[in-house]
């Protein structure tokens, strides 16, 4: 049974276990509903203290039951009788307390957690806003605008802050379980505050309340559950309890049959599934704990950053003195950047700082268990470095590239042992962005590749296994759809009008001001690269060389395909007035794109690429495809991905 009962004298533990995250499934909430009547009939009680098993407090819905009808007892049925339990419940939170686990913890009157647990109502993530009361009993016990934050912005919150807005009674330096008894005994000296729904709520700014739901409403672009969060916010707010709660579950359920929430479960199981490869089942390799970078420009400080930042001890390789110095102050102005924005601790940011070391020798990287090279994206170059990491690290030692674009087959044939190379593909800034391909040459060995998979998880990442070709999965999809567009702006479209065309659709940026701050002089450097191997297509659109030429790297020159002299992107006539003169010189009569067009042709070609990246065995299944393009480009997540759109449609 996943639910048991233990009096200690005057109090009774209900303990909660269902392996591994303490899903609240159908047994769970009939357990806990018989919990509640078997404690309500026992004499001399003072308190129930609920805790769970394992790592974690509860960590949401069972997904077995995602796209399923619940079955009774439903959850806001059994936190109401939590709720109106004839002894007070106090909740021991550890590990974590997510959507229906914090839920859960909210019904009960009190609330304990370890220092390290973290509390959130994630569920606009997958398209849904709580449905057992999370939107009406939170705003009873912490400020409005926090519970707004939580709810319509989705992100967890540590217990610290928890502790700090008032959702912990008491945050234990210990064990939850133990502090959780000793903090049930003393209840009946405390001013007992009330079932949480008879409370009021508290909204003291209604002004700051209002500021972020409208900022959190514009956010959305698309996206239906946050909007639908903020709605029952403020119902919350402004109705009775058992109104705002009805209201919720229909809302909730409504939400539950949308097109969206059925996309982004998609996207849920897409993002755990992209990290199984059926050639590393039973291959059980530790995270490498001393680890090598070699290039400290953004990239590799970025790759250096995201391993101090998991804890790893980093040692980075630079040519000179000098460069070293430069690649030391871009990790440590990160690691300040953290620690100024609350993200670490000012003891842990020294930890991190005493773990990373910056040089110019070699031989440093003799320890190491992992070697990234990040160096200029240029073969002879990291063919040099290979070369060179082959010879002072050990034979055991994984070695990985990160490229973009290069040919890894061809890197590892350069190498005395091939079998030591991967490709870790990160994505800029590598401190940040959350996506990393893992692209798989032909003679990497299985340790190898497994090394590059545990670092992935080590780091945090998403991480999603590509075959060796020009640009992977992500590169190779958005040099095509790049290409579309540059084709649409010589037929008649302008940059602004695709950009608007994408925003509107849900990207967070288009594609040609996403250029314009990635810089467009590395786009370039890479097109004459291939022109010089004689990769240029016959088609080939000159328009971004020619505002290259002319010195228009984008936002760090002021000019790219816009004009950023106010600091603000503004279209400019001198590219439209390039534009229309490369379509006269190639005959082309231009006609005007509406948005739909835009993206008609976008969608196609993504997908068509996508197709081809499939029959060509560079990505396992459709679903990683959108995986990629989410979380390497933007592509909004409620749609699914565009290999989700083509197989919906």
């Amino acid at each position: 049974m996943s639910i048991s009962i233990a009096r200690e004298g005057d109090i009774a533990r209900v303990t909660l276990d269902n392996p591994p995250v303490n899903a609240l499934g159908q047994a769970q909430r009939e357990g806990l509903a018989d919990a509640v009547a078997q404690t309500n009939a026992m004499d001399g009680l003072r308190a129930v203290v609920l805790h769970c098993a394992g790592r974690s407090f509860v960590a949401g819905a069972d997904i077995r039951e995602f796209g399923k009808p619940p079955e009774p007892p439903h959850l806001p049925d059994v936190l109401a009788q939590i709720e109106g339990a004839r002894v007070p419940w106090v909740a021991a939170i550890h590990g974590t307390a997510l959507g229906g686990g914090l839920e859960l913890a909210l019904a009960c009157r009190y609330r304990v957690a370890a220092r390290g647990a973290k509390l959130g109502l994630p569920e606009v993530t997958l398209g849904l806003i709580p449905g057992a009361g999370g939107t009406v009993r939170l705003p009873r016990i912490v400020p409005a605008t926090q519970a707004l934050q939580m709810v319509a912005g989705g992100k967890p919150v540590a217990a610290a802050q928890a502790a700090e807005w008032g959702l912990i009674d008491h945050l234990a330096d210990g064990d939850a379980l133990e502090a959780a008894v000793q903090f049930a005994a003393t209840v009946a000296k405390r001013r007992d505050p009330g079932p949480v729904l008879a409370r009021p709520v508290q909204n003291p700014d209604p002004a700051a309340f209002d500021a972020l739901a409208d900022r959190l409403t514009k956010r959305a672009r698309g996206q239906h559950s946050p909007i639908e969060a903020v709605a029952a916010l403020r119902r919350a707010l402004t109705l009775p309890a058992p109104e705002a709660m009805a209201a919720e579950r229909e809302a909730f359920l409504r939400l539950r049959d949308d097109p969206q929430s059925k996309a982004l479960a998609h996207v849920f199981f897409a993002e755990r599934g992209a990290a199984r490869l059926d050639r590393l089942k039973g291959v059980a390799v530790p995270a490498p704990e001393r680890v090598g970078v070699v290039g400290g420009g953004t990239m590799g400080a970025g790759i250096a950053s995201a391993c101090l930042l998991a804890g790893l001890r980093v040692t980075l390789l630079e040519q000179t003195a000098d460069a070293a110095q430069a690649a030391q102050d871009r990790v440590t102005g990160i690691l300040q950047d953290s620690l100024s924005r609350g993200v670490i601790a000012p003891d842990r940011h020294a930890a991190l700082v005493a773990q990373f070391t910056a040089t110019h020798d070699p031989t440093a990287l003799a320890d190491a268990q992992l070697v990234i090279e990040a160096v200029f994206e240029d073969f002879d170059v990291k063919k040099a470095v290979l070369a060179q990491l082959e010879s002072v690290t050990p034979p055991e030692c994984v070695l990985a590239t990160n490229t973009s674009y290069l040919d890894v087959n061809a890197l590892a044939a350069t190498m005395s042992d091939p079998s030591r190379l991967v490709g870790l593909h990160f994505f800029s800034p590598a401190h940040v962005m959350k996506l990393l391909e893992i692209v798989v040459p032909d003679g990497v060995s299985d340790t190898a590749l497994a090394t590059g998979a545990a670092l992935a998880k080590a780091l945090g990442k998403i991480m999603v296994f590509a075959g060796v070709c020009d640009g992977f999965i992500a590169n190779r999809i958005m040099s095509a759809y790049r290409a579309a567009c540059e084709h649409m702006l010589e037929a008649g479209a302008t940059p602004w009008e695709v950009d608007a065309a994408m925003v509107d659709f849900g990207f967070p940026m288009g594609i040609y001001q996403m250029q314009d701050l990635a810089g467009l002089d590395i786009a370039w450097a890479m097109r004459k690269r291939r022109a010089a191997e004689g990769k240029r297509p016959a088609d080939y659109v000159r328009i971004p060389d020619i505002l290259c030429e002319a010195g228009r790297f984008g936002r760090k020159a002021g000019r790219g395909w816009y004009d950023y002299t106010t600091g603000k992107p503004v279209p400019d006539p001198e590219v439209e007035r390039v534009i229309a003169a490369e379509s006269a010189r190639k005959g082309i009569a231009r006609r005007p794109f509406t948005a739909e067009d835009i993206m008609a042709r976008i969608l196609s070609v993504m997908q068509a690429e996508g197709a081809a990246i499939l029959r060509e065995g560079i990505a396992s299944r459709a679903a990683d495809i959108d995986v990629v393009m989410i979380n390497a480009f933007g592509f909004p997540r409620w749609t699914g991905g565009p290999m989700y759109l083509r197989d919906a449609s």
